[in-house]
């Protein structure tokens, strides 16, 4: 990962609500979650929350599907290891630390609001 991409991604997860909706979407697992699924786990406004996925999908930490009527965000897990690689890679001044262990979801189904 580039520096800049680093920065960008930083700066998205930045904000209270933006680390929520990260957080959330990196439990819910490689399907992801429909928006409204978010915005009610989450107590956001619709709105609001577009804003939110905006600035997610800009740092390329988050992507959209459409399924049907409803958009379906997933975190990039891709993204996140490179971003916790960039940010360990001189860990412990270059001396054996041991590898920082990487990310790999377990393919799950969201959970849809009733």
């Amino acid at each position: 990962m580039e520096k800049m991409d680093a920065v960008a991604a930083l700066a998205a997860l930045a904000q209270d609500n933006r680390l929520d909706v990260f957080r959330l979407l990196v439990q819910a697992g490689p399907g992801g979650m429909q928006a409204g699924a978010v915005a009610a786990a989450l107590a956001l406004a619709p709105n609001t929350l577009t804003f939110h996925f905006d600035r997610l999908r800009m740092a390329g930490l988050v992507t959209v599907r459409r399924d049907g009527r409803a958009m379906i965000y997933a975190a990039r897990f891709d993204r996140m290891n490179a971003l916790l690689g960039f940010l360990t890679e001189n860990c412990c001044g270059g001396a054996a630390c041991g590898p920082v262990a990487e990310c790999k979801p377990v393919r799950k189904r969201a959970k849809m609001p009733a």
